[in-house]
């Protein structure tokens, strides 16, 4: 869910800028990753002005390595989840007037050497989000069955934001000012990548991609299992699609219900015209075909008028401001 307004970011020294006086930090959502935070910290301090770990509910000693490794640490009270811990984290560098910030995972997949890459199109003001693509590099050796996990869940992120990219669910981004600036959404657990894009999009936010690399020969045994993972961020990415785009969702499969119901009625009268005999269960289920698919489609209808008039509103909000 969104960050709230009353998290307190962590004094943070007065440092030099290493990117021509505009302050970098990079937020790092934690849990439970004793082993390979500090490196993750000691790499990232290398290219930003800040590191802000929020530790998002560990019962390890996470928090305390991170900050002997020089981060600045924000403890969550509870474990509520990634989305919540990135948005606490986001709000933290917005309150501190970063110009902009790098997200990425403590589990030590991400090359920390690579943030000035991911940074390069935001500091260009060239883009507002900048995905870090494990599939713009050939070279990049990804496990088979996460390809077509990730395959499947970038080809519903992209059709329910109307913004094409190749890795939906990389956790290693960067966001400019102006993306810090309209974080205004709610967003649950792992589902948040999607969610992001998914937003930026409608608000007309630029976004690429750029390559990188990923390590999965790291700790994992804390990790939820990736099958569960994966069916847990499709069903928040359909039920994206359905609000997002509803004539996608129902209207699409309205149409085709019904063109199978008149199919099916076609079929079923002229077989009885050419042999005198009706297939009454093929006509049933026309019939059954034809009237599902005239409610989805109404269903659709309904719900497009409900979200451009939402959409329609939330512009008129947004000049008078």
């Amino acid at each position: 869910m969104g960050a709230s307004s009353s998290v307190q970011p962590p004094a943070l020294p007065e440092e030099r800028s290493l990117y021509r006086g505009r302050r970098v930090a990079v937020v790092v959502p934690a849990y439970n990753e004793e082993l390979v935070i500090g490196t993750v910290v000691l790499r990232a301090r290398q290219h930003a002005d800040a590191v802000i770990v929020v530790d998002d509910g560990s019962d390890d000693r996470t928090a305390l390595i991170a900050r002997l490794a020089g981060a600045d640490v924000f403890r969550m009270p509870t474990n509520s989840g990634k989305a919540s811990a990135l948005m606490a984290g986001f709000e933290c560098a917005r309150k501190l007037d970063f110009a902009a910030v790098v997200m990425m995972d403590a589990d030590g997949q991400h090359d920390p050497a690579e943030i000035p890459a991911v940074l390069a199109p935001v500091l260009a003001d060239e883009a507002d989000l900048v995905i870090g693509s494990r599939f713009l590099d050939t070279k990049a050796e990804v496990p088979a069955y996460r390809r077509l996990g990730q395959e499947v869940l970038t080809f519903a992120t992209n059709v329910g934001s109307a913004c094409p990219t190749t890795d939906s669910q990389s956790g290693f981004r960067a966001l400019s000012r102006e993306a810090l600036e309209n974080l205004d959404f709610a967003s649950e657990g792992y589902a948040v990548e999607s969610d992001m894009i998914a937003h930026f999009a409608s608000r007309g936010l630029g976004i690429t991609e750029v390559p990188i690399s990923v390590r999965y020969d790291v700790p994992n045994q804390h990790k939820m299992n990736p099958l569960s993972h994966g069916f847990g961020v499709l069903a928040t990415i359909v039920g994206l699609i359905g609000y997002k785009r509803p004539m996608l969702s129902f209207g699409v499969p309205g149409f085709l219900l019904t063109c199978v119901g008149i199919g099916s009625g076609i079929y079923a009268f002229s077989e009885f015209f050419r042999t005198d005999q009706f297939h009454y269960i093929v006509f049933m289920m026309g019939v059954s075909a034809l009237l599902l698919g005239l409610l989805l489609m109404t269903t659709g209808l309904i719900l497009n008028s409900l979200v451009l008039i939402m959409r329609g509103t939330q512009s008129r909000r947004e000049v008078s401001v």
